[in-house]
């Protein structure tokens, strides 16, 4: 027989239905949902539009898609499934965009091209031959074949490319046109109608006076393709956001990334002028130092598209943080107006001679 008292003591007895590692798991998962979910909409409102958040701005992209799609699956284990499901899809649906993923991977560009397709290559060179890469650079730019080359860092940390390397480029392309501004190179095999300096007005005044290579960030150069058509091939290099020599600890850090946004934004600006001005149509390529997750995107005139869509690759990228690494950042971008069809495009190799990939593009005007 069972007493009243021998009954509460068997049900003090008897196992939690959820253990306490079970529990504390769940309060742990429902509380990195919910901190994921207010991180990815405060870098939804808060990026592009202060220069400290430029650091967080380094967070990989694919992270605003992996996160919430494991923390969805840990919902499996936790005590508070909905909670932490409803938190995780909330985040992924805001952050999913800003992912860097490719959803029109599978539409193959704007068709055929035809005979008279422009072949354009866009290429952040790291800093020239400095480091001895010469040859293998010469080679990436002789193999590409291109019509149109649109180079960016023709520059050396400690001084300026010599006129027997200009000598170089031109004997090495006799065929093309040679632009050069600061540390901008477009290389055109069609004539080049006019070249305008982009001119950002608003430079902080110890930038502008430090020369070309600082004071002009993109060149535009308007390209005859016959028939009356013109092409604006717009060759585009923002400054870079971030010190990698300088650590969050160290004052400088956040001293540099002041000044860069200082150096950014006037770019950013004179650019959108510009495009928005030109009557041609535009092919904008080139290292824009900004991600997928980046709020700047949104200063990209909204009158040209992304080129992406005429990529095979789910997911495009084109710089890693160190040789040898996976590539998880998008920093080199190529836009086009709609009157410009892009019928491939994709990221190729360096050859050891550059920390980013290429952008060969094929593309006509409709």
């Amino acid at each position: 027989m069972t007493t009243a008292a021998s009954a509460e003591t068997v049900a003090d007895q008897a196992p939690s239905p959820h253990p306490p590692r079970r529990r504390w798991a769940g309060r742990v998962l429902v509380g990195a949902a919910a901190l994921w979910l207010v991180f990815t909409l405060a870098h939804v409102m808060i990026s592009g539009r202060s220069w400290l958040w430029l650091a967080v701005d380094t967070v990989p992209p694919p992270a605003f898609l992996l996160m919430p799609l494991v923390l969805g699956l840990g919902a499996i284990v936790s005590r508070h499934p909905r909670a932490v499901a409803l938190l995780a899809a909330a985040g992924l649906l805001l952050g999913a965009g800003l992912s860097g993923v490719n959803l029109r991977w599978w539409q193959g560009g704007d068709g055929a091209a035809p005979p008279d397709a422009l072949r354009v290559f866009s290429w952040n060179t790291g800093y020239w031959d400095e480091w001895g890469q010469t040859e293998a650079l010469y080679r990436v730019l002789r193999e590409a074949d291109a019509d149109v080359y649109l180079l960016q860092e023709y520059w050396y940390e400690q001084g300026h490319p010599t006129e027997e390397t200009l000598a170089r480029l031109r004997a090495e392309f006799p065929e093309h046109q040679v632009v050069v501004l600061g540390e901008l190179v477009t290389l055109s095999r069609v004539p080049v109608l006019r070249q305008v300096p982009v001119e950002a007005p608003d430079l902080p005044a110890a930038v502008a006076e430090a020369g070309d290579e600082w004071r002009y960030k993109a060149l535009r150069t308007d390209l005859d393709l016959g028939t009356g058509r013109v092409l604006s091939a717009y060759n585009v290099h923002l400054p870079v956001q971030i010190s990698p020599e300088h650590g969050p600890f160290d004052g400088d850090f956040y001293r540099i990334m002041r000044e860069q946004r200082a150096q950014r934004e006037p770019q950013w600006r004179a650019l959108a002028r510009d495009v928005r001005a030109n009557p041609h149509p535009v092919l904008l390529a080139g290292d824009l130092n900004t991600t997928p997750a980046m709020g700047d995107l949104r200063k990209v005139p909204d009158t040209l598209r992304d080129a992406r869509y005429a990529m095979s690759s789910p997911y495009p990228a084109s710089w890693a943080l160190r040789p040898g690494w996976p590539h998880w950042w998008r920093l080199d971008w190529a836009f086009v107006s709609p009157q410009v069809r892009v019928h491939d495009y994709r990221f190729g190799t360096a050859g050891g001679a550059s920390d980013h990939r290429t952008q060969e593009l094929l593309v006509s005007l409709s």
